[in-house]
Order: structure tokens, then C-alpha cells, then sequence
């Protein structure tokens, strides 16, 4: 039943395609029915010849012509038929095959980031092909000979009963007992088919993962033991694949055994019968070729079967991630806010990865628009978690995060994140031109905007060098490109975006210090008239911000200027001691003269 299940949902997942679909079933019943009556009717010509033959009675061309006639009509329709069938299931398979892996790979672009940071994008690559691979092949092989094989074996074959009933209980009960071993061999390999498709999954992991860190395996000399890890993934693949064939290769057996088993049957009963009066030998010749086309068709269940074991553990890893529910979605109720003027507002806002410890607690704090607002705080302390909940990558626990007055969960995802540009601290390019880059913050984006991007980014030498020049490759990931030159692009591609609201994490980390002073430059120049939010551990870089949050586990320790946050004396200026921002002559004032400040 589970199989069926399963099965169900993959003809249900058909969706636009379905009246198609039925177009081809009902096909597929008026094939079964033809290759039902083609042996009747050459029962019937057999017995005419036969009578004949004997002498009990004259050829009877009226009789025999007829016969002749349908029997070959029926066969020209059942080529046709066939033929027609073939070509629009291949095309069905193959149109709907392309629509659903279009819609998966729509579907796993929307999952939030913490879906994909806890999900290995090898993975989700290798679902996405060996799934639709999967339905696709199901699709064309159900249309094509499934649907017909299921209804000669479970709607015709009782009819037998009705030519005579005592080859049709034979055909049954014999079609019967090989179904019921084919049964017993398919659930011995249904979890060991599961265990298998595990071992696949770590291949296409461990392989993503390998080709994506190749600069690390070489300089490591890591090629040897990242191979032999592999030749060691593969046997075990192999351990528990062989099983699996095993049991594979009795069901085929089997199948072969039933073929001559059955034949054997009719003929030795035939035989019986009729030197008993009770057939005659179209009959015998009718349920010799019943017999064929029934195991025949036993043969492609059993096939389809053997498919199914094989491919649902693969369906299944494709139907969970299809029918993940992303914790971060659009209420039915959103709205789209248009472009926002960039007032933030964080009101007691709390959230915890795992339920138990706070990775953001209490944080409450406005940024008015037009004002740089810089987070510094050890790794760990919360920083890049509260801007994570600005842009919704989660959503808070409790508390609201507010942008123009408005819950920024009843704006809808999109229009919050056209609202907001983000330079990460790792520069992330496509494999695609610098322009192809570049114009992920503004897709209608002319080449003299580009450009200027690129200037007011310092990376307009990128371009110049390039004979390419913005239709030059950056490589995957970027790789053509330096670290700082990536950041600079990635800069540009943010100031291209023009948003409201700009985070930069760690934005200049991998600049030199003379491209870091001129990009800080330009920033100061972007920044002007957008809220800005700056995630820092370099306090040079958050000199001039409007304001300063001090973040340690999860919470706001310290608000204030930079000069204010010195003044204080407290974990701030310890950390500007630390990179000599400060002299260390400059000692913490005493408490009395915190207090006697903060009155």
C-alpha cells in the first residue's frame, strides 16, 4: 500500500498535464482490450482450420474471413495505437519532467537560509536530478505499458473464466502464487534498497564538497586520502547494493520460471481435456497465447516493481523536501511596502536556535533613517543574529522587528528584501559574467549605471583590465577574481540595489589597507541617506558611526558613540585598547564618576 501511495502521488503531481494523461489511460485500457481479443480470435481461426482439417465440417470462408479480417485488424490497432501512445507519453514525461524541476529548484530557492545551512546543497542538487529523473521515467513507463499491463492482469484475466473456466482458474491461480513470491522478494529488498540510496547521497555530498574546497584538498595534499574515501564510500555502496541484486535476480528467475511453468500447465491439462471432450484445441492454442501475454505482462509489474524499490527511497527524499514548509513565509495577509523611508525598530526582540540558549535576548533599539549603526561584539555574541532577523532570514521568539512603524512580518518577503542590501562578509558570485553579478541588485540595470557602480566601489580597474571588460567571467565562486576584488564587486553590486536600508558584514575584511581606505571612502559618500548597519571587529572601519551596540551573549551591554563608548571606560574601550585605538595611558574612569556621567 505504501508503494501505491506513492505511486498515486506521482501520476497526482502530473497537475496541468492530467486530462493528457487520462487521454493516454483510456488508450492504454483499448490496448489491454486488443491484445485481450487477439488471442480469442485466433482460437476461433485455429478451431475453423482445425474442424476443417479433420473433416467434421467444410472450410467455411464466411466464417474464416471474418476472423482473419478482425484478427489482423486488431493488430494493425494495437501498433497504432501503441505508437501514438509512445510518442505523447514521451512528450508528456519529458515537458512535465522539465515543469517539476523547475518548480523544485523555485521551491528550494525559498527555503530560508537556515533550511540550507543545516542541508548540504550536494544534496539538494542530487535530490533535485535522481527525483525528477525518477518521475520522469515512471511517467513514460506507466503510460506506456504499466496501466496496460495492470488492467490485462486484475480486469481481463478474471474474463478467462467466462472462455473457460477451467484454463482461467489455472491462468489465476498460477499468476497468483508467482505474485505472492514476487511480493515476499520485494519487501526483502525495500530497506536495503533505503540503506543503499544513503550511500549514494554521502557520494554526491562528499564529491560537492571535495570539487567545492579543490584549492584545499591540493595545498594539502589531500587528493590521495579524499579519493580512498571515496573508493571507500563506493564499497560500501557496493556491500549493500549486492543484496539487493541478489534478491533481484531470484525475481527475475522467477518470472522466467513462471513462463514455462504456466505453458507447461495448460498444455499438460489441455491435453487432458481434450481427450476428455472437454476443449478443443483453439481453445488449447487461446490460453497458450493468454498465457504468454498474462506472464508477459506479469513480467512488466514485476519490472515496474523492481523500478519502484530501487527509486522510492529517492522519491521520498524528494517529496520531504517538496513538501518542506519554510518556518520563514509570507502571511496570507502581506502586503508589499513599496520603497521604505529605513526607521528600524528592534522592540525587546528574543531568539534561540534551539529553544534553550539565546542567541539574541531583549534587544531593544532604534535606528533612525540616514543613521550608521555599527555592532561589535565577540564572535558568538549575537551581532550577525540580530541583523539575520532585520532581513528575516528567522523570525523572532518573541518581540517585533519594525520597519517604518510596520511588523516587518506583515510585509511579504520579497519587498522587505528589495528593501534591503546586504554585502556578507564572504563575497558570493555566480559563474557568470561581472555584469551578470552586478545586475543581481538591479536586473534592468544600463552599462553606464554598472560602471559607475563599479567606480564609487573602487572596482572600475576590474573591468578596465579585463578585454572583456563587464562581460568578462568571474569564475566559480569568483575564483578568477582576488578576495578583495570579489568584496569589491559584491560592494558594487549593493550600491547598484540603491536600498533603504544597507547591512554590511565584515564588508571591507579581505581589502587591503589602501583599497579598504578608499572603499570606506566611497561608503561614507553611499551611506549618506540610508540606514546603515555595520557588523565590525576592526573598530577603525565604525570610527564615525552614528551609534555603537556593544553585544555580548546576545544582549546590548554598551550603547552609544564611538567617544561616549571610550569615555565609559568599559568593555568597548577595553576592546579599542586591544587595537590600539585608544592609548593605554587612558585608564577606566571610577564608578562614582560613571554615575556622576550617566546623571
Amino acid at each position: 500500500m505504501k508503494f501505491l501511495r506513492l505511486y498515486w502521488r506521482v501520476l497526482e503531481i502530473l497537475g496541468p498535464e492530467a486530462r493528457l494523461g487520462w487521454a493516454l489511460a483510456l488508450a492504454g485500457v483499448a490496448l489491454a482490450a486488443a491484445a485481450f481479443v487477439e488471442p480469442i480470435l485466433f482460437g476461433r481461426i485455429v478451431d475453423t482450420l482445425a474442424n476443417a482439417q479433420s473433416g467434421a465440417r467444410q472450410l467455411d470462408w464466411t466464417v474464416l474471413l471474418p476472423l482473419v479480417g478482425a484478427w489482423v485488424g486488431f493488430g494493425l490497432f494495437t501498433i497504432v495505437c501503441s505508437t501514438i501512445v509512445s510518442l505523447h507519453a514521451d512528450r508528456l514525461a519529458h515537458r512535465h519532467c522539465q515543469a517539476v524541476r523547475a518548480d523544485y529548484f523555485e521551491h528550494i530557492l525559498q527555503l530560508p537560509l537556515s533550511y540550507h545551512t543545516g542541508t548540504h546543497s550536494g544534496r539538494l542538487m542530487k535530490v533535485m536530478i535522481t527525483g525528477t529523473n525518477t518521475l520522469w521515467g515512471l511517467w513514460l513507463s506507466f503510460f506506456r505499458e504499466h496501466f496496460t499491463s495492470f488492467i490485462s492482469l486484475f480486469i481481463l484475466m478474471p474474463l478467462t473464466l467466462f472462455l473457460n473456466w477451467r484454463f482461467g482458474l489455472l491462468l489465476m491461480v498460477l499468476c497468483g502464487i508467482f505474485a505472492c513470491l514476487i511480493v515476499f522478494v520485494l519487501r526483502k529488498t525495500e530497506k536495503l534498497q533505503s540503506k543503499v540510496e544513503t550511500f549514494y547521497t554521502d557520494q554526491a555530498e562528499r564529491t560537492s564538497d571535495t570539487l567545492g574546497n579543490i584549492a584545499l584538498i591540493q595545498s594539502f595534499a589531500r587528493v590521495d586520502m579524499e579519493v580512498n574515501a571515496m573508493r571507500r564510500v563506493g564499497s560500501e555502496l557496493l556491500g549493500a547494493q549486492m543484496p539487493v541484486l541478489w534478491w533481484w535476480a531470484l525475481a527475475t528467475v522467477l518470472t522466467k520460471a513462471s513462463t514455462t511453468i504456466t505453458m507447461l500447465a495448460i498444455l499438460i491439462l489441455g491435453i487432458y481435456f481434450y481427450v476428455h471432450g472437454q476443449t478443443t484445441v483453439g481453445e488449447i492454442v487461446m490460453f497458450m497465447s493468454f498465457a504468454t501475454m498474462l506472464i508477459g505482462k506479469l513480467e512488466a509489474v514485476v519490472h515496474f516493481f523492481n523500478i519502484l524499490v530501487m527509486e522510492v527511497p529517492r522519491l521520498r527524499e524528494f517529496f520531504d523536501i517538496l513538501d518542506t514548509v519554510p518556518a520563514v513565509r509570507d502571511r496570507p495577509d502581506a502586503v508589499e511596502p513599496g520603497r521604505m523611508r529605513g526607521l528600524v525598530e528592534f522592540d525587546d526582540v528574543s531568539f534561540s536556535y534551539d529553544g534553550k540558549k539565546s542567541a539574541v535576548l531583549d534587544v531593544s533599539f532604534t535606528a533612525l533613517p540616514g543613521e550608521t549603526i555599527a555592532l561589535v561584539g565577540a564572535t558568538g555574541a549575537g551581532k550577525s543574529t540580530a541583523l539575520a532577523l532585520l532581513h528575516r532570514v528567522y523570525d523572532p521568539q518573541s518581540g517585533a522587528v519594525k520597519i517604518d512603524g510596520m511588523d516587518i512580518r506583515g510585509v511579504t518577503l520579497s519587498g522587505l528584501r528589495k528593501n534591503i542590501g546586504v554585502v556578507f562578509q564572504e563575497a558570493l558570485l555566480f559563474n557568470r559574467s561581472i555584469a551578470d553579478n552586478l545586475r543581481v541588485g538591479k536586473p534592468d540595470a544600463t552599462e553606464a549605471e554598472l560602471l559607475d557602480a563599479c567606480r564609487r566601489a573602487q572596482a572600475l580597474d576590474i573591468v578596465e583590465r579585463n578585454a572583456q571588460g563587464l562581460e568578462a567571467n568571474v569564475g566559480e565562486r569568483g575564483r578568477m577574481l582576488s578576495g578583495g576584488e570579489r568584496q569589491r564587486i559584491s560592494i558594487a553590486r549593493a550600491l547598484l540595489k540603491d536600498p533603504p536600508i544597507l547591512i554590511l558584514d565584515e564588508a571591507t575584511s579581505a581589502l587591503d589597507a589602501l583599497t579598504e581606505a578608499k572603499v570606506q571612502a566611497a561608503l561614507v559618500e553611499v551611506m549618506k541617506g540610508r540606514t546603515t548597519f555595520v557588523i565590525a571587529h576592526r573598530l577603525a572601519t565604525i570610527r564615525n558611526a552614528t551609534r555603537i551596540l556593544v553585544f555580548e551573549g546576545g544582549r546590548i551591554i554598551e550603547s552609544g558613540s564611538f567617544d561616549e563608548l571610550v569615555r565609559l571606560g568599559g568593555h568597548f574601550a577595553e576592546l579599542a585598547r586591544t587595537q590600539f585605538m585608544v592609548s593605554e595611558s587612558a585608564k577606566p574612569r571610577t564608578e562614582a564618576a560613571h554615575t556622576a556621567a550617566e546623571t
